[in-house]
């Protein structure tokens, strides 16, 4: 009786307490002939006074309703439980000595730690607490030499995308005087003899530079290498080989890569970087590895292939193809042992290939079951390495594999408490409104009677190339525990298929990923596991943008919708950070042909008055310097004055932190229980 009472109490806060007012002072532009009135304009003026205030009002209406929420406690406690134990990440052997990233079950933040031995005790080398005792202040692994002295890390404040960057004595212990100012940095390498490091800067305004800076010399300012000519729309990744000879440069256009340049230079002769691949209508990645240039690449292979090229004679007529392509996609090259570690996505989920150093078959690095991989570690020369392995019911955790005979033992297991084997999970495959068929995970307790009636949360991300395979997330455990169903889908857009798959949801072909992640919820429906009344969708970023498109245009398909640091306003969105680099996916309003896509779809523009929208969570925060807040604040206020349904429209904005982590464990364990508060409330768990 008390958790009824309990529960019509936060009802009725929020429908006493209406949202709070927003102005309304319209902005009317002519694009292209059509006139595109926008509402909320001044929402995009994150310092002024009027916007702090709104924004301010916004957090009193929504904790107002879901401080109250009964189902908080229980949230809570699962949620700490799940979170409250060790981390330790991938390590990096370099010169006999394993470096990683640990956090302890009751820290915040996690710490640079190294072993000396494969076997030895983890000793500290960089505490957070020691670097700033601000908890929304974070600290990264970003290189080591391959002697294992010298240690360069990231310092980020409040998960913005730019940091510092410091050095540190592994073997004293003592920071260097050297370091970088906070830049959004893509790269961060350290010579191997300590002489210098390179390191590429993403400016928005003027595009990617590459710079050397000489080590012990801070009054020296640092020589920039590459990048002139190259304007906003790229993005310059860098690769050193483990001798330092030979740097390879990657200029990528646009942030899902669909048209790159490989250049080479050779440090040991000097001069400047030259072409290797400049003409390819395709995406190619280069690095050198045992005096070998590898070129990973989809051209005239949409799910890619890799190529071997001689430093000397990098001429096209002299690539040698190793790796063909095969029937799945082909998503990252690594080393060890002097073998190539091939990984694949093979129905959306991981595998790692072994192979020779001429291309021929050495077996499969074997994980434990349908999985994700976190990352492949080795170097050419090392006689082990590490990959890390995660599934929806299995933690994270490090393998180690001997690089001659494959053997695999387990260097690190999350101990999260979970049962494992008290979960099922499956694929299915449905047809999307063109008849392209799409699979989606669906995963939930053994035994769950599938009656329509249960409580489903669907996810989903379709955009940049990028995969979605089988993770562990604690807070969809606890969801599952209580009942839940939880479903990720493999939407066009990404990477699960190739590059084919990937083209077939960008540009003008977008809203072929927002018919697949609405046909995924129609056939969850179908199947009984759920129904529209307790169906919830969730996204973030790129997802963001997913769950807004999908409830503006099926609005009567959800219950509930989480929509975190989202892109909604897809009109305006590449006037804002860094998301110019973000055009060659979506496109852009001040195109013509462009802009009547963008218009057809973008959330913020085809919010309807009267139409009764589900109940909405918004998720942003003042330190995204990647998708611009102001996304949310306008949405927010859109749908708040638009939603004739009498459900909450809820905005959850935090002012220190952002995009790219940086959050403590307390704050993580906070805002998921708000988000699992508030969508157990709206779907009556």
């Amino acid at each position: 009786m008390r958790f009824w009472l309990v529960f019509l109490s936060a009802l009725c806060v929020v429908a006493q307490n209406k949202p709070p007012a927003s102005a309304v002072h319209p902005v009317t532009e002519n694009l292209h002939g059509t006139a595109v009135t926008d509402p909320y304009r001044w929402l995009e003026n994150q310092e002024s006074p009027e916007t702090r205030a709104w924004i301010d009002a916004q957090m009193k209406y929504t904790r107002a309703a879901l401080d109250p929420l009964p189902q908080r406690a229980r949230w809570k406690a699962r949620l700490t439980e799940l979170h409250r134990t060790e981390t330790t990440g991938l390590p990096r052997e370099r010169g006999g000595k394993y470096f990683f990233e640990k956090r302890g079950a009751n820290e915040n933040r996690a710490a640079i730690c190294v072993r000396r031995s494969l076997d030895g005790p983890d000793e500290v080398l960089v505490d957070p607490a020691a670097v700033s005792k601000d908890e929304t202040v974070s600290i990264d692994l970003l290189d080591v030499t391959p002697d294992g002295k010298l240690l360069a890390f990231g310092v980020r404040k409040g998960g913005a995308d730019e940091f510092e960057v410091l050095m540190l004595n592994v073997d004293s212990k003592q920071p260097l005087p050297d370091h970088l100012p906070p830049m959004h940095y893509i790269n961060v390498l350290l010579v191997p003899d300590h002489s210098g490091l390179y390191f590429t800067d993403l400016d928005p305004g003027k595009g990617p530079r590459a710079f050397f800076r000489p080590l012990g010399r801070e009054t020296i300012e640092p020589k920039q290498i590459f990048g002139q000519g190259f304007g906003a729309e790229y993005i310059l990744e860098v690769n050193l080989s483990d001798d330092g000879r030979f740097l390879t440069l990657n200029m990528v256009q646009g942030s899902a890569g669909n048209r790159t340049e490989v250049w080479l230079m050779d440090r040991l002769k000097g001069g400047r970087p030259q072409p290797i691949v400049r003409d390819l209508d395709a995406r190619t990645y280069g690095f050198v590895s045992g005096g070998r240039l590898f070129l990973i690449t989809n051209w005239q292979a949409p799910r890619s292939r890799v190529f071997v090229v001689s430093p000397e004679q990098p001429q096209r007529f002299f690539w040698k193809l190793i790796v063909p392509e095969a029937s799945w996609n082909l998503e990252s090259l690594d080393v060890a042992g002097e073998r190539l570690l091939v990984s694949y996505t093979r129905n959306a989920s991981s595998m790692v290939m072994v192979l020779e150093s001429d291309g021929r078959y050495a077996g499969e690095a074997e994980l434990p079951g349908l999985g994700a991989l976190g990352g492949v570690s080795g170097h050419w020369g090392s006689k082990e390495f590490f990959v890390g392995y995660e599934s929806f019911t299995t933690p994270a955790m490090v393998l180690q594999f001997d690089a001659k005979n494959l053997a695999r033992t387990t260097w690190y297991r999350n101990p999260v408490p979970v049962d494992s084997n008290g979960f099922e999970s499956e694929q299915i495959w449905f047809s999307s409104k063109d008849g392209t068929r799409v699979p989606m995970f669906v995963v939930h307790k053994k035994g769950l009677r599938l009656d329509g009636t249960n409580p489903a949360l669907l996810t989903g991300y379709g955009g940049f190339n990028v995969s979605v395979t089988p993770y562990f997330w604690s807070a969809g455990v606890a969801w599952m525990e209580q009942g839940g169903i939880l479903v990720s889908a493999n939407l066009r857009g990404g990477a699960e298929f190739g590059e084919e798959w990937h083209r077939a949801g960008m540009l003008a072909q977008k809203q072929h990923v927002f018919d697949d992640f609405i046909a995924a919820a129609e056939e969850l429906i179908r199947r009984k596991y759920t129904s529209p009344g307790k169906l919830a969708i969730l996204g973030g970023s790129n997802g963001g943008l997913l769950v807004g498109a999908a409830m503006v245009q099926r609005p009567e398909l959800f219950r509930a919708v989480v929509c975190e640091v989202p892109l909604l306003d897809m009109l305006r969105y590449q006037k804002f950070l860094v998301a110019g680099l973000w055009v060659p996916e979506y496109g852009s309003s001040d195109d013509p042909r462009q802009f009547e896509y963008l218009l057809r779809y973008s959330p913020y523009q085809n919010v309807k008055d009267g139409v009764k929208y589900p109940a909405v969570l918004f998720v942003t925060g003042d330190s995204d310097t990647r998708v611009a807040p102001l996304h949310a604040r306008k949405m927010t206020a859109r749908v708040q004055a638009a939603t004739s349904s009498g459900l909450p429209v809820l905005l959850l904005y935090d002012t220190k932190t952002g995009h790219s982590g940086g959050k403590p464990v307390t704050q993580i364990i906070e805002d998921e229980t708000d988000t699992f508060s508030f969508l157990a409330w709206q779907l009556g768990m």
